[in-house]
């Protein structure tokens, strides 16, 4: 699903015309952004936001340990 978000302030100019536009395309859904109020990230760094995210690594762990040295058979 694909959204075409339309800014609050754009509403009466553009909303018509995507949803009119997108008509045809079943996979893209046209909203108009109705969140207000502050920003609740305004005013901290990345940083902060970089520290609370995790990675997670899915693949299956190598097993522990080294591998024996093997010698090259002889020709």
């Amino acid at each position: 699903m694909i959204y075409c978000v339309i800014p609050k302030e754009l509403e009466a100019e553009l909303f018509d015309k995507m949803v009119d536009y997108y008509r045809d395309n079943p996979g893209v859904t046209v909203i108009i952004d109705r969140r207000h109020g502050p920003d609740r990230r305004a005013g901290q760094d990345a940083g902060a936001f970089k520290e609370r995210r995790l990675i997670r690594d899915r693949r299956r762990a190598r097993v522990t340990g080294t591998f024996p040295d093997t010698d090259q058979p002889d020709s």
